[in-house]
């Protein structure tokens, strides 16, 4: 699948770079949402899932009352990919 070969770290570094409130954990990218309630949080991660539907990638979340907290990595390469930070933009797109 295209975008499924593990990054290399200064590949990793820069695309983190480029993306605004995610922060790299080991093998995985991260970010935290916050909403006004927990009705907009989770009609956010109803938006998330069409769209990691349409990517056929799909997140690490946790949610807690107004809080998304989520997480990306490939798990078949056990790295971070351009899947990831293609979806880690995607999701930025619709928290806007």
């Amino acid at each position: 699948m295209a975008g499924s070969i593990r990054m290399a770290e200064h590949e990793i570094e820069a695309a983190v770079a480029t993306l605004p409130g995610w922060e790299r954990a080991d093998v995985r990218i991260h970010k935290v949402f916050t909403f006004p309630d927990f009705k907009e949080a989770f009609a956010f991660m109803t938006r998330v899932a069409v769209l990691a539907e349409r990517h056929a990638h799909h997140p690490e979340w946790f949610n807690v009352y107004h809080t998304v907290e989520i997480w990306l990595t490939t798990h078949d390469t056990h790295g971070l990919t351009e899947r990831d930070v293609a979806l880690a933009r995607a999701i930025d797109e619709v928290a806007s």
